[in-house]
C-alpha cells in the first residue's frame, strides 16, 4: 500500500507492457506493408498504405493513454478504499488482514504481527484521503508517454518508404527492420522473464510473423 493512497505507484508502463506495445505496434503496421503488391503497388498505394498505418497506431495510442489513465484512478481508488477499511477496522488484526490483501502476496507471507502494526501505526498518521481518485500531472503526462510509445513505434518499419522510390526494397528493408524489432522485443522480454535471450528473440520473431499473417487472414 502507497504511503499515500491518492498516488498512483504505477510506472509507465512496465517492462512487460512496452515489449506489449511494441509487438502490437509491429503487427498492426506489418498489417498493411504485407498488404502491398510489390508487382503493382505505386506511390500512390504507398501513400495510402502508410497513412493507414499511421493511422491505425495513433489511433491506438490514444486509446492505450486513455486506459493507462483508467488504470491510474483504479489503483488510486483502491489505495483509498484500503485507507479507509483499515481505519474503521474494529481491532488491530482485522487491520492487519486489510494490509496483507494490499501487499502482494509473496511479500505479504515474508511479514510478522510486529511489522503490520508497525505498518499499520504509520497508515493512521496519514492525512485523509481524498472523497475519489484525481488525476495530476504526473498520470497525465504518463499517458501522453504511452501514446507516443505505441504511436513512434511506427516510424521505424514505414521509414524506408518515405525515402526509397522502388516499392520492393523499401518492403524488404521494412520487413528487415521490422524483425529486427521483434528480435530485440523478444531479447527484451526474455531478460525481464527468466528466458534465453536469443532464443526467445528468435522465438518472438516467429511469433510476431505468424500473428501478423493471422491478422492479414481475418481481415485486419
Amino acid at each position: 500500500m502507497s504511503d499515500d493512497p491518492a498516488k498512483s505507484s504505477r510506472r509507465v508502463l512496465e517492462p512487460n507492457e512496452r515489449i506489449s506495445e511494441v509487438l502490437f505496434g509491429l503487427i498492426m503496421v506489418l498489417t498493411f506493408t504485407g498488404s502491398l503488391s510489390v508487382a503493382d503497388a505505386g506511390r500512390d498505394d504507398v501513400r495510402t498504405m502508410l497513412i493507414g498505418a499511421l493511422g491505425c497506431n495513433l489511433a491506438w495510442g490514444i486509446i492505450d493513454g486513455v486506459f493507462y489513465l483508467m488504470g491510474c484512478l483504479s489503483e488510486q481508488g483502491r489505495g483509498i478504499r484500503s485507507l479507509r477499511a483499515l481505519r474503521k477496522a474494529p481491532n488491530p488484526e482485522a487491520a492487519h488482514r486489510v494490509i496483507a490483501g494490499a501487499l502482494p502476496p509473496m511479500v505479504a507471507a515474508t511479514l510478522g504481527p510486529a511489522e503490520y502494526e508497525s505498518v499499520r501505526q504509520k497508515l493512521l498518521q496519514l492525512p485523509e484521503p481524498p472523497t475519489h481518485p484525481q488525476l495530476r500531472k504526473t498520470e497525465w503526462l504518463g499517458a501522453l508517454a504511452v501514446f507516443l510509445w505505441v504511436f513512434l513505434i511506427t516510424f521505424p518499419v514505414a521509414i524506408p518508404f518515405l525515402f526509397m522510390d522502388k516499392v520492393g526494397q523499401a518492403l524488404r528493408a521494412s520487413n528487415a527492420i521490422a524483425i529486427g524489432l521483434l528480435f530485440l522485443s523478444g531479447y527484451a522480454f526474455g531478460r525481464t522473464a527468466g528466458y534465453h535471450p536469443w532464443l526467445t528473440g528468435l522465438a518472438m520473431v516467429v511469433l510476431g510473423s505468424v500473428l501478423v499473417g493471422i491478422t492479414m487472414a481475418l481481415g485486419g
